[in-house]
């Protein structure tokens, strides 16, 4: 009798916690505000079962969205074809805005939660780096930067590429959604084209024969 007692709550446990993961992975797809206290009332239990099952809102968040992530060959599929670096950055940055305006509740909520606590920044996913590696791969392979070069441009767009640089031209510039993507695309390719013009002008490639490497043209 106590052991089916006691499998009978480890169950329920699983059952609620289970009920609280799905909730928060609902809502963070509506893009609306994530809070525990919403959560809680989704999954149908009490906020302070909640925080039993999950120490705060980053934890269960974490949880949460494992698995909605796009991959980045998802991301890139419709510039799979091209080794443009141009065109490939052009489309990473629009596929991630995209998918951080679809669940900004949630993102929001987890930039939130680690501005507070830098110490938990590796929780957040981070999903920018390997989207940004794998649209300059073809870059990397050809060559067509430096390395010095292409990890400065790898680093100068993780700062454009990013929930940060959407919510700040939303929230604080004024812009629609759809001004900020194309504005922050622009600027992508714009740096972009910058460290490649540069490193064909270090290789001392700059007459009018040089042949243009991929995404130079004007």
């Amino acid at each position: 009798m106590g052991t089916q007692s006691t499998a009978g709550r480890a169950n329920q446990k699983l059952r609620t916690r289970t009920a609280i993961v799905q909730a928060a992975t609902e809502l963070s797809r509506t893009g609306r505000e994530v809070t525990m206290p919403e959560v809680a009332k989704a999954a149908l239990v009490s906020e302070a079962t909640a925080y039993r099952h999950f120490p705060d809102l980053l934890s269960l968040l974490r949880e949460a969205v494992t698995g909605q992530l796009p991959t980045v060959a998802e991301a890139l599929r419709p510039v799979a074809g091209s080794t443009d670096p141009v065109e490939r950055v052009a489309a990473a940055t629009e596929s991630l805005l995209r998918h951080i305006l679809s669940r900004q509740g949630v993102v929001r909520a987890m930039i939130a939660a680690t501005i507070v606590r830098p110490a938990e920044a590796s929780a957040r996913p981070g999903l920018r780096f390997g989207l940004i590696d794998h649209a300059l791969a073809p870059a990397a392979e050809s060559g067509a930067v430096e390395p010095a070069a292409l990890d400065q441009l790898k680093r100068d767009l993780s700062v454009v590429v990013s929930a940060e640089a959407l919510f700040s031209l939303t929230d604080l510039n004024g812009l629609a959604p759809e001004q900020a993507i194309t504005s922050l695309v622009r600027t992508a390719t714009t740096l972009t084209r910058a460290a490649l013009r540069d490193s064909e002008r270090s290789d001392g490639r700059t007459g009018p024969d040089a042949t243009p490497r991929p995404g130079t043209e004007a």
